[in-house]
């Protein structure tokens, strides 16, 4: 019986510690609870010479649009992603939106 016994209570930890997970995650990345953050914000950041051939995120001074890069890695194409992540990418050159 003491077997049992200390299944259930594994289980119940494993559970109790699941939902407590799922709360702070909804807490941190929503506002449906008090006392979460009043706006989620996702710092970006411009990756200059990462891109492949149409998939740029805006214009340059050659074009106005985004998915118009003619070459695979140009050094003036860029694509917007978060804060940190250019300076990991081999060949990125990072710099902030808004800064």
């Amino acid at each position: 019986m003491s077997g049992a016994r200390s299944h259930r209570v594994g289980n119940v930890l494993v559970l109790g510690g699941a939902v407590l997970a799922a709360l702070a995650a909804v807490q941190r990345f929503t506002h449906a609870v008090p006392g979460s953050d009043p706006a989620f914000s996702l710092p970006r950041e411009r990756c200059y010479g990462i891109v492949r051939a149409g998939r740029n995120d805006c214009g340059t001074s050659q074009h106005a649009c985004a998915g118009r890069a003619r070459l695979d890695g140009s050094s003036d194409e860029w694509l917007s992603l978060p804060s940190g992540t250019c300076a990991r990418i081999a060949g990125g050159r990072p710099k902030s939106e808004g800064g």
